[in-house]
């Protein structure tokens, strides 16, 4: 066996769809300082105003969406994770930033394993936001130093960039686009525009210029809006879309504050009085389906498109465990360098 163990980390889910567990992931979700960037004593109060009403909300979408085996984006990170193991001699375990299992849960279980020293710390997101990735990693890097466990941990980043990950992309993609179509909309989750301009290094390059995302510069290695673009382009491009035939938008605002567009909701509306028809959307912010691509999409902006006028909006499926992507994904764990 090797001394590398693997853990596979994406966001969370509710243990069910009862009020009480959605206000429980609700709550240490939102109450992450880097998903809810304000000082404690307002962050508490804005989520405690949030958890008066939205719970109920939510639990309906997921009651929407939910499998007879459980949350759809923990069954199916559980299939990844099967699948995964199946074709390595290291350990592969899965975690859940919020809720179960967590990543203090598969980190205890990797440092259990014989001769585990190192854990390849894949989280599941393309793009890099400190909301996903960074809080991901520091939660692992508290549970290592809390148990004082003998693990180093090597950081997969994002790959947004990877050749292997957009073939895989556009390999699971591919079989939707072989029927009629008149316009794709790639939609990525959403950002308040004050995480991009605090992840900028350079402090003056991000949403200083309509074209800053098509312009090089340092802020892109953590720019999410200049990643995203980057997979849409290059997604575009691999299956020889037309400049018309595309567009990119963002979803699931929360709050007042101003997020990153446009807008997948005024897209949607856009697309339809321009005789958009059959609309196939994309959330490539995402490798596994989820309430975000399954209830607000699959659902929600497919009523809002036909009530606009167009016929059919077709959800594309995530990744999921296409065997592509779980060969990818094979792959990174090999050959991976350690953190020096």
């Amino acid at each position: 066996m090797s001394d590398r163990g693997v853990l596979l980390v994406n966001l969370g889910s509710p243990a069910s769809t009862e009020v009480a567990d959605v206000r429980r992931y609700l709550n240490q979700f939102l109450m992450d300082p880097l998903v809810v960037d304000l000082p404690w004593p307002l962050r508490r109060l804005l989520v405690s105003m949030i958890l008066l009403r939205r719970p109920k909300a939510s639990a309906e979408a997921y009651a929407s969406i939910w499998w007879d085996e459980g949350s759809p984006l923990v069954v199916i990170s559980r299939r990844v994770q099967q699948a995964l193991q199946a074709q390595l001699d290291m350990p592969v375990e899965l975690a859940m930033r919020y809720g179960q299992p967590s990543i203090e849960q598969g980190l205890l279980k990797l440092a259990q394993q014989p001769g585990v020293r190192e854990v390849l710390f894949m989280p599941q997101y393309p793009q890099h936001a400190d909301s996903t990735i960074t809080t991901s990693v520091r939660e692992a890097q508290r549970v290592i130093a809390k148990h004082q466990l003998p693990l180093t941990l090597t950081v997969v980043p994002a790959f947004y960039d990877r050749s292997d990950y957009l073939e895989a992309l556009v390999a699971s993609a591919k079989p939707y686009f072989e029927q009629p179509f008149d316009h794709v909309l790639l939609s990525y989750h959403g950002l308040p525009e004050r995480h991009l301009k605090k992840a900028d290094p350079t402090g003056s390059h991000c949403l200083a210029s309509p074209d800053c995302c098509e312009r090089p510069s340092p802020a892109h290695a953590t720019c999410y809006r200049a990643q995203c673009t980057a997979v849409s382009k290059q997604f575009a491009q691999r299956l020889g879309l037309a400049p018309e035939q595309w567009s990119q938008a963002f979803q699931s605002r929360l709050g007042r504050d101003k997020w990153i567009e446009p807008y997948t909701e005024t897209r949607i509306d856009e697309l339809a009085a321009q005789g958009v028809k059959r609309l196939l959307v994309l959330c490539p912010a995402f490798v596994a389906d989820c309430i975000e691509t399954l209830e607000e999409i699959g659902d929600r902006a497919r009523e809002q498109f036909i009530e606009a006028g167009g016929q059919e909006l077709v959800l594309v499926p995530c990744l999921n465990d296409h065997p592509q992507w779980v060969a990818t994904l094979a792959q990174w764990c090999r050959t991976t360098p350690r953190a020096a």
